[in-house]
C-alpha cells in the first residue's frame, strides 16, 4: 500500500471497482482497502527488520510519542492541549495524529478540510490553531473502516515522517494508538525519538496497562519523559475536591520508576466540550485552573528535556 505516492503496480482494474463499491471524499493519494481485499497472512512474510539510522525529520528538535497502555485514558485530549501550550510559550510545534485506527486530532482541532500535495508528491501539513497537524482522519470518511496490518503500518508510518513537509519545528507531539504495538515498533524503527511521556489514570486497572507500556518504551530503548494522570479528581460546586478514581496511582507508579509525574488533569466538563467544539480548553479558557495544569505539564516537559544528556537520545543504527 502507498499512501501519499502512486503505486502503478496496485492500481488496477481491482482498485477501481473498490473506489466504484465505495465512494468517499479519501485523498487521491491515500488507498484504503476493504476488508474483502485482504487475503489470509502467508508463512512466508517476514518480520519488519530495523532499518539503518534515517533523517526522515531533519529539521525537527524534539520528536516526542504521547502513549497510554490503553485506550479511554484521555492520549488525544492531552496531546492537543500540551501540543498547544507548548506554542503559546512560542515553540514551533506539531502535532502528528498516529493513531490510524480511531484518529481524533481532527475533530479535536476543528479540521475538516484535506492536506494539499505538492509537485513532488510531497504533504503540506495543515495549519491550525498556530500548530502543523498531520491525520489520517483528514483524508478519509469519518465513518471510514481502516483495516491494517504490520507492513502497512510501517510504511504508513514513514510516509507520515518522509513525505510531509514538517519543516522546523521545536517539537512533533506523536499521538499514539492505544496499547502496544506494530506504530510503536515501526516508530521506534525508522526515527529517533527523544522520549515517551505516559497519560493515565488513578486506578490501579489503568496502571497494569502503563506498566506494559512503560516495558515497551524500555524495550525499544526510548527516554520515559514523565508521567500524566488524567481525570485525578473532580471539584464540586462547593469547591470540594472528589477523587473518582482513587488517588495516587499516577504519583505512586512514577516514584517507582523514578520518573517526573508532569501534572494531575482533573476532570472537567469543560475539557470535553471544548475538544468537541475544535478548541481545545488551552485555547478556549486559558486562564482555567484545567489550562493551567496543561501549562504546568508543558513547562516540566520541557525542563526534563533540558536535563537529559546528548547521549541519552535515542539513535536507531
Amino acid at each position: 500500500m502507498k499512501l501519499f505516492g502512486k503505486d502503478n503496480q496496485a492500481s488496477g482494474n481491482q482498485a477501481g471497482t473498490t473506489e466504484k463499491r465505495n465512494p468517499s471524499k479519501q485523498h487521491p493519494e491515500l488507498k484504503i482497502i476493504s476488508g474483502n481485499q485482504i487475503s489470509p497472512p502467508s508463512s512466508s512474510q517476514k518480520e519488519v527488520q530495523p532499518e539503518s539510522q534515517t533523517t526522515l525529520l531533519p529539521k525537527v528538535n524534539h520528536a516526542i510519542a504521547i502513549s497510554s497502555g490503553k485506550g479511554g485514558v484521555g492520549k488525544s485530549t492531552v496531546a492537543a492541549n500540551l501540543s498547544l501550550a507548548m506554542a503559546g510559550k512560542g515553540f514551533k510545534v506539531g502535532l502528528m495524529d498516529a493513531d490510524v485506527y480511531g484518529p481524533s486530532i481532527p475533530t479535536m482541532m476543528g479540521v475538516k478540510q484535506q492536506p494539499k500535495i505538492t509537485k513532488e508528491k510531497k504533504l503540506i501539513p495543515i495549519d491550525q490553531h498556530g500548530i502543523s497537524l498531520m491525520s489520517i482522519g483528514f483524508m478519509v470518511e469519518d465513518e471510514q473502516a481502516m483495516i491494517w496490518r504490520g507492513p502497512m503500518l510501517h510504511s504508513a508510518m514513514r510516509q507520515f515522517l518522509g513525505d510531509v513537509i514538517w519543516g522546523e519545528l521545536d517539537y512533533l507531539f506523536i499521538d499514539m494508538p492505544p496499547g502496544t504495538g506494530d506504530v510503536q515498533l515501526s516508530l521506534s524503527q525508522i526515527t529517533s525519538l527523544r522520549g515517551t511521556v505516559v497519560v493515565t489514570t488513578p486506578q490501579e486497572v489503568a496502571l497494569s496497562d502503563v506498566k506494559r507500556s512503560i516495558s515497551m518504551c524500555n524495550r525499544m530503548e526510548t527516554p520515559l519523559l514523565g508521567i500524566v494522570e488524567n481525570m485525578s479528581y473532580y471539584i464540586d460546586d462547593s469547591g470540594k475536591k472528589i477523587e473518582i478514581f482513587g488517588n495516587g496511582g499516577g504519583k505512586k507508579i512514577s516514584q517507582k520508576l523514578g520518573t517526573n509525574l508532569l501534572g494531575q488533569i482533573p476532570i472537567d466538563p469543560q475539557i470535553c466540550q471544548c475538544g468537541d467544539l475544535g478548541i481545545p480548553i488551552v485555547l478556549g479558557y486559558p486562564d482555567s485552573p484545567q489550562s493551567l495544569v496543561f501549562q504546568e505539564i508543558a513547562d516540566g516537559l520541557v525542563n526534563q528535556i533540558d536535563q537529559l544528556d546528548p547521549q541519552d537520545e535515542l539513535v536507531i543504527e
